[in-house]
């Protein structure tokens, strides 16, 4: 993945999930973690990365 930051919608392709399904996540604190820039939530590529690898290890 490149450095640009992802948006809810970017992150929900990539993982190839509902974007409610990611809400959901963020709600719980079982997705990525993910900031917020203004109204929106951003994803960082690295940490996409570094949770997709801990949910392999589970």
């Amino acid at each position: 993945m490149n450095d640009r930051l992802l948006s809810i919608e970017d992150l929900s392709t990539y993982l190839q999930v509902p974007v409610n399904t990611l809400y959901q996540w963020r709600k719980t604190g079982k997705g990525p973690a993910g900031f917020r820039v203004g109204k929106y939530v951003r994803y960082r590529p690295g940490d996409v990365d570094a949770w997709i690898d801990g949910q392999a290890a589970c």
